[in-house]
């Protein structure tokens, strides 16, 4: 009953929405322009408060389903950079009746209104400012708009009617600004540009009266886009620049079918569905075809497939297939609608060797300190040896670092701090050593060795050498040495400054944007402010280059680390007897430092540590697994209203400690846990993928994966309550049935995955196979992306460390809850 509602719904809501069935441009309800095959954005989205820009900003294009437009806005660069200037938003009004859409920002300098409206086939977009800007800025503010290089990559531009074309390599000419960085010069000039004219998914004109310059962004930074300019004159108030824009829409345009379904494949037992992606506009079909591939390469008719409705979720209309009822093992394909999807694996070990890549080549290719070789190739050197120097106190530093009023260590600034170089993985498509991914990373490589006893060994690990090799067995499992390495990581924070840290990174923009080789960020030299510049004896230099420890207190940072010690105590025992005792006795005593004072509550973005009360709660939870001692125990049924309070959030932790704990508490988190799994099944009616899908800045894979992980362990802990489907859909999802693609986001796992993503590799369009990206963001208002060709957009593309580790424990998960439903 509830489906059927959900589906009638679904529809009265599609057929009551102010679409534009027409082939004409107009300002629909949802407030943005459309058209078939022409979506026009007007403020939408706002650039990242964390990390700036990231290029989904201002008045933005999704042209024949693919946004190839973004950041129309004013900006005081040609070719503005991530870290660059960014306005700060004021208001945004929609004038339906006349078709307008004005968004009012303001630079510290000046203040300004963009204003587009419907004109003829296009719109007309106009900058006005109420006070002028200031002659200072001369020559300085432009209106810019700019477009996803990938997108016209081998394409042609009109300029005045003088051909050029897009370059698929930057080699446009640049200068030297009064300031002495670099800038690149208009690759074009002109009145009217007109883009792609050879292609009528991609041509979009462009007139002004005002001149129109195009650059060439990736002359300044290799995620730089295409960029239309026009200068904004100073003194001047009212309208100061007007453009009309014209884009192409090819009449009565469908988005071809997307068969979402599992890179990797199926298990016989498990529930199969795929799901059908199909443009608002297009017919759902009644049936699909699903054929079995025999050993001379036939596709043999199985049967016809019901395609059912299921409703519309965000943009997009959807049907599933339910062909739960395959269990021969085989190759099998679904054809719908002319589209057959790549083949279909069923088979009991199909996800047996599904997380080696991220155990062979993700995890070793992301260790800090080390060599990382492969075969004839190297990773990476040894990398970041002079770590590292104390932050200044009072400072707020990029990626969300941050120093307090004191350095809360011996250490005065710019002082070196010995002992930080050993150990810690990179953060992720970047290089910091962020200590919140150190210890989850860690905790959940724990987790996986004592769940699942996983004894794969392919990589040789040489801590005193420095030298890691992969596909070199050394005798040693492998997620063992992985925990050593992350563990010493954090012991030598407290080894050096007696707590935990929010992490080290480098010092100036300048080396955050680096992509290459780690070794080359710093010279591998302590800093020596007795020496100058360039000069060296050898062991010291006096460049000052080395990357910042961030060394402020937090509880909920050091509570983290302590659940990480402890829990890495007890795998290291049989093959580092000693750092085993060393870590076991330092979160013992960093847990009574914390018990003795009230809880150090600095907080600066993402890295002083979660929410206090879970991270002291996997401290007191993996403290009382490691020594049985009763107290805390005791301190977590002291913490029980506030986990009670916000369940969900604290789950994963509550049920690992739920073994180790009384009766009395098993039967709370028991009641609250079934109240848990009763609401999993609202998932189904939110979208068709029966996952919950974030809708933040940041893709929601890491949701996904951790969302997989606590019901497994609800299985684990309560057997009976929960089905197994609600495990092996997080992972399904993350193969290649979710929105926008069946692409899996795990590069190198399945037939379709991620080839480019942000990784060290990036500027090569290239991936690092095991890694795992964010996957779907979901553009306002409604718009689900993930793009291959272009691996720079973060929130989407970029690889991070603790997700290797948790989809690890996913996929060892699914094989045990498989094997357990079997008996």
């Amino acid at each position: 009953m509830k489906k059927t509602f959900f589906g009638l719904l679904s529809l009265f809501l599609f057929f009551n929405q102010a679409y534009s069935t027409e082939n004409n441009l107009i300002l629909n309800d949802s407030s943005y322009f459309e058209q078939r095959g022409l979506n026009i954005l007007v403020f939408n989205n706002w650039y990242n408060n964390s990390f700036d820009d990231s290029k989904m900003s201002g008045i933005e294009i999704i042209h024949h389903g693919v946004r190839t437009v973004t950041n129309g806005d004013v900006r005081l660069n040609a070719t503005p950079m991530q870290w660059d200037p960014i306005p700060s938003f004021i208001k945004k009004e929609v004038d339906k009746e006349n078709n307008i859409i004005r968004a009012w920002l303001k630079y510290p300098e000046f203040e300004y209104m963009i204003q587009t409206e419907l004109s003829g086939d296009g719109i007309k977009i106009s900058v006005h400012t109420d006070l002028p800007i200031p002659e200072s800025m001369a020559a300085k503010v432009g209106f810019n708009i700019e477009f996803l290089p990938s997108a016209y990559f081998g394409k042609a531009f009109l300029m005045d009617s003088k051909p050029g074309y897009f370059p698929l390599y930057p080699s446009g000419s640049t200068t030297i600004l009064e300031s002495g960085e670099t800038e690149p010069l208009p690759i074009a000039k002109g009145n009217s540009i007109i883009i792609a004219p050879e292609n009528p998914e991609r041509n979009i004109s462009i007139s002004s009266d005002n001149e129109l310059l195009l650059y060439d962004g990736r002359n300044k930074a290799q995620n730089g886009w295409f960029v239309l300019r026009t200068i904004l004159p100073v003194g001047k108030t009212g309208k100061l620049i007007e453009w009309k824009l014209e884009a192409s829409a090819v009449p009565d345009w469908l988005r071809k079918p997307v068969i979402s379904h599992s890179q990797v494949g199926y298990h016989p037992s498990q529930k199969k569905t795929a799901v059908v992606e199909l443009d608002k506009y297009d017919s759902l079909l009644s049936t699909a075809t699903i054929y079995k591939i025999d050993k001379n390469g036939a596709s043999i008719k199985v049967r016809d497939a019901e395609v059912s409705y299921w409703g519309m979720y965000q943009r997009y209309k959807y049907g599933k297939i339910d062909f739960t009822d395959l269990e021969e093992e085989g190759i099998y394909s679904i054809e719908y609608n002319k589209i057959k999807t790549k083949p279909i694996r069923i088979s009991a070990d199909v996800y047996k060797e599904a997380w080696h890549p991220t155990n062979d080549i993700y995890l070793p290719v992301q260790m800090d300190h080390v060599l990382v070789n492969e075969a004839y190739r190297v990773w990476h050197g040894a990398s970041h040896l002079d770590d590292a120097l104390q932050a200044p106190v009072n400072h707020e530093h990029f990626d969300l670092y941050a120093q307090g009023p004191t350095t809360d260590t011996p250490f005065e600034p710019g002082e070196h701090i010995p002992g930080l170089n050993i150990g810690g993985w990179y953060d992720a498509g970047d290089y910091d050593i962020r200590t919140q991914t150190q210890y989850q990373t860690v905790r959940n490589l724990v987790h996986a060795w004592e769940d699942f006893q996983i004894n794969r060994d392919e990589v040789l690990v040489d801590q005193n050498a420095r030298y890691v090799d992969l596909h070199h067995p050394d005798g040693i499992a492998d997620i063992i040495q992985q925990i050593e390495h992350g563990t010493l990581a954090l012991i030598a924070q407290h080894r050096a400054v007696g707590h935990a840290i929010p992490g080290i990174i480098v010092s100036d923009l300048s080396q955050y944007t680096h992509l290459g080789d780690g070794i080359t960020m710093t010279d591998n030299l302590i800093y020596k402010k007795e020496l100058e510049g360039q000069e060296s004896d050898g062991f010291y230099s006096g460049n000052f280059d080395d990357r910042w420890a961030f060394t402020s207190k937090s509880s909920a940072l050091n509570y983290g680390s302590i659940a990480a010690l402890a829990a890495a105590s007890r795998v290291l025992r049989g093959t580092n007897y000693e750092l085993a005792e060393e870590c076991l006795k330092t979160a013992i005593e960093a847990w009574e430092e914390e018990k003795s004072h009230a809880p150090n509550t600095f907080r600066f973005g993402n890295t002083t540590g979660g929410n206090l009360v879970s991270e002291e709660l996997g401290a007191a939870t993996e403290l009382l697994i490691s020594t049985e001692n009763p107290k805390y125990a005791e301190r977590i049924n002291e913490l029980w209203p506030d986990l009670e309070n916000r369940f969900f959030m604290h789950l994963g932790e509550v049920l690992r400690a739920v073994p180790f704990m009384d009766s009395d508490f098993k039967a709370k988190v028991r009641l609250k846990t079934v109240e848990y799994v009763n609401g999993l099944h609202n998932t189904d009616a939110i979208n068709p993928f029966g996952v919950y899908i974030t809708e933040g800045g940041w893709a929601g894979n890491g949701f996904v994966i951790m969302m997989g992980i606590n019901n497994y362990l609800i299985h684990k802990t309560f057997p009976g309550i929960i089905d197994k489907d609600y495990v092996l859909r997080s992972l399904n999802y993350l193969y290649g049935c979710h929105p926008d693609s069946d692409i899996s986001f795990v590069s190198g796992v399945g037939l379709h995955s991620k080839k480019v993503a942000y990784g060290m590799n990036r500027a090569d369009f290239s991936f690092i196979a095991g890694g795992i990206v964010p996957g779907v963001l979901i553009l306002k208002p409604d718009f689900p992306e993930n793009k291959e060709d272009w691996p720079f957009l973060w929130g989407e593309n970029e690889y991070v460390v603790g997700l290797g580790a948790s989809y690890i424990y996913l996929v060892n998960a699914a094989e045990q809850i498989l094997k357990d439903t079997a008996e």
